[in-house]
């Protein structure tokens, strides 16, 4: 009975869960985090989240790009941005960025944490009693999600819709949800490899775009306006 008693006794403590962050971090963080989400591969094309977690993150955007920047220099997060261009007969550009080794750590974490609680904040539901504040903080996490989708994953605009592509399963909900608490209904269609979520044209389209409006990053060339025509960029296969 003693060796039992010692045993439990010594049995290792699981690690207490980090505090929630306030609502400023939580919101950049969260975006930050929607913004890698939204240019990763294929599950099958990753051996591991270790290395994804590490990993520089790749643009085909500069405002895309400058948005991330915005979001981590917020975060105290320092980060390289290297710009290669590639192609022959049609030029493009591909904006990497990437966090300095010793840094790593804290970046993983802190988008790690923006994620989650991001992502419980807007799954949740409305919570009975919850304060105006933070249902506005809502409010901001879902302008936030949609705007990294437009930023980030590959656009899908037709006369009649207004669509993002990328192959995140939770991502995918995110965003639907994210819809809901703007008040626009949202379609999700399954493809070969990758997710379309969609809105329709008119009203909806319009309060998506006005939810996510971006202000100018700071130092940032301006880039295209909400529903300009950019040249098409390398997307997902679905």
């Amino acid at each position: 009975m003693l060796v039992r008693q010692t045993a439990l006794l010594d049995r290792p403590r699981t690690p207490a869960p980090p505090p929630p962050l306030d609502w400023l971090t939580l919101g950049d963080a969260f975006e930050a985090a929607c913004l890698r989400r939204c240019t990763r591969p294929p599950t099958a094309a990753r051996p591991s989240a270790a290395l994804t977690a590490y990993a520089p993150v790749e643009f085909n955007r500069e405002d895309a790009a400058q948005r991330m920047r915005q979001l981590l220099d917020r975060l105290d997060i320092p980060v390289t941005h290297e710009v290669a261009v590639g192609g022959l007969r049609r030029r493009y550009e591909l904006h990497r960025l990437w966090v300095p080794q010793e840094h790593q750590d804290a970046y993983a974490r802190i988008l790690e944490a923006g994620w989650w609680q991001g992502r419980r904040e807007l799954l949740g539901g409305p919570l009975p009693g919850a304060s105006p504040a933070r249902r506005l903080s809502v409010s901001r996490l879902a302008a936030a999600a949609w705007r990294s989708a437009l930023l980030a994953a590959g656009r899908h605009v037709r006369r009649h819709i207004l669509g993002v592509r990328f192959t995140d399963r939770e991502l995918a909900a995110v965003l639907i949800r994210s819809a809901a608490v703007l008040d626009v209904p949202a379609r999700l269609r399954p493809g070969t490899g990758c997710f379309l979520v969609s809105v329709a044209a008119g009203p909806d389209r319009a309060r998506i775009l006005s939810s996510a409006a971006l202000e100018p990053a700071r130092g940032a060339a301006p880039g295209p306006a909400w529903g300009e025509a950019v040249p098409p960029a390398p997307r997902p296969a679905c």
